[in-house]
């Protein structure tokens, strides 16, 4: 899904209270970040086939790089140095990674940490950020959660998916696309679990349901149209802009959200869809009545314990956004419904399914495909639940943890949303063309959220 103008890589920002030398900083990364050798690896594709690589010649200061900012530099530089390397393409035939360490920022330093997401989702990277932390019994945690290397060569699904690739690619070498033995692989897969449904009828009835449901809801998302035009549907320059408000109390949040019947994901999603509509209206757009779409990724990972890899484990489902309600309560409740409406479907499994299938194609045809997928929303929101506790890095603490979330396709904009150490933030990144200055919309968020607290405190939790 990578476009020369929306390159799909995770960016970060970690700011520790205190100076990291140059050469710690090295030991840090070679002990602690290279134990997951897949960042010792780098992808390589062709029109029909992608595959994992050791990096020849592997060397860490090409990923490891130092760079300045003005004496006395704040947020303001900060911000736009994070936007100058979001734009900055990582360079090809090497691993897809870097960190940027800016070595006096407010009194310590800050690392800025780009990773392309075709080597862990976000819930991923959360255990690669615990790795890099002192505390032993995290560490050893996290590394338990991201798996063993074995991770690079999957087994087949099925012992009737094992025979394909030696019974039609064995015969026919060469002549049959990779993509097309993966699909057979996944086929034969199906027929071995249906011979299995067959002799456990009480199992087939369930599964039959969840077939059904799988099926309304990729029904569901053909006949969901095009998002509204608005400053958010623009074409894009690659050029991009980042920004990240004051952070919100959890415990605040979450008193919010029990006291209008709400969660805080509720809670956070309405501030954000207000900050939206009232950031739109004062661009020109007219928004009275409007809703428009954001895809939100969903961990679809198997349950805490068990080893859970790098990778992309997740779906996507387009929450409604309607950014045309102007009372705080009523658009609150209007996205509560819309976010319990989603939670009882199948969307995000659906969504997985069709990724998948759309990614094995060859780019002819998944080019249209993600182009008309993406159609659908205006921007992508991440949530993600980080370290409760703070961290410690190389014995310096870490004050200030944030991440952006990558776009696809024609989706230009992301909002992301971290908590850590008992906080909430906000980041925006923006190719320019839409949002110019970030920095106008994420303050809004902290608006819109203080309006829903001055209603709480005037005890209007209910229309």
């Amino acid at each position: 899904m990578d476009r020369p103008t929306n390159p799909m890589v995770v960016v970060g920002l970690i700011v520790l209270e205190r100076p990291l030398g140059y050469a710690r900083l090295l030991t840090l990364i070679s002990e602690r970040f290279l134990c997951f050798e897949r960042f010792r690896r780098m992808p390589v594709s062709d029109a029909a086939s992608a595959s994992w690589i050791e990096a020849p010649q592997f060397d860490l200061t090409d990923h490891v790089l130092r760079v300045s900012l003005p004496p006395g530099a704040g947020q303001a530089e900060l911000e736009g140095l994070v936007g100058e390397l979001a734009s900055t393409p990582l360079k090809s035939g090497i691993p897809l990674w870097t960190f940027h360490l800016i070595e006096d920022y407010q009194n310590g330093c800050a690392l800025i940490v780009r990773v392309h997401h075709c080597y862990a989702d976000g819930i991923a990277l959360m255990q690669v950020l615990q790795s890099l932390s002192d505390n032993k019994a995290s560490r050893k945690k996290a590394r338990a959660r991201a798996g063993t290397p074995d991770e690079f060569g999957a087994p087949p699904a099925s012992a009737l998916a094992a025979l394909v690739p030696a019974g039609v690619g064995g015969l026919l070498p060469g002549l049959i696309p990779d993509y097309v033995l993966r699909a057979l692989r996944e086929g034969a897969d199906v027929l071995e679990k249906g011979v299995h449904y067959a002799l456990h009828p009480q199992e087939s009835a369930t599964i039959a349901q969840d077939a059904f449901g799988l099926a309304a809801e990729l029904a569901r998302l053909g006949a969901l149209g095009s998002d509204p035009p608005t400053h958010l549907k623009q074409p894009l320059t690659g050029i991009r802009r980042a920004a990240w408000a004051q952070p919100l109390w959890l415990d605040e949040v979450r008193t919010v959200a029990h006291l209008l019947g709400c969660t805080v994901n509720d809670v956070l999603v309405a501030s954000l869809t207000g900050a939206l509509g009232h950031y739109l209206e004062s661009h020109g757009d007219q928004v009275s009545g409007m809703t428009i779409h954001a895809t939100v990724p969903v961990n679809l990972r198997p349950p805490t314990g068990a080893p859970q890899g790098l990778g992309n484990r997740f779906g996507l489902v387009f929450v409604a956004l309607p950014i045309g309600i102007r009372h705080p309560l009523e658009r609150l409740y209007a996205v509560r419904a819309s976010m319990q409406a989603l939670k009882n479907s199948s969307q995000a499994v659906a969504t997985l399914g069709l990724l998948t299938v759309v990614g094995n194609l060859p780019a002819a045809v998944e080019d249209p495909a993600v182009a008309l997928f993406t159609s659908k929303a205006s921007l992508v929101a991440s949530n993600l639940r980080g370290p409760p506790e703070p961290l410690v890095i190389s014995g310096i603490p870490v004050s200030q943890v944030l991440f952006w979330v990558p776009q696809g396709g024609s989706i230009g904009t992301g909002v992301s949303m971290l908590s850590y150490a008992g906080r909430v933030q906000f980041g925006v990144i923006a190719d320019r063309q839409l949002i110019p200055h970030p920095r106008e919309l994420v303050e809004l968020i902290g608006v819109e959220f203080e309006r829903l607290v001055y209603l709480v405190l005037l005890g209007a939790g209910s229309l």
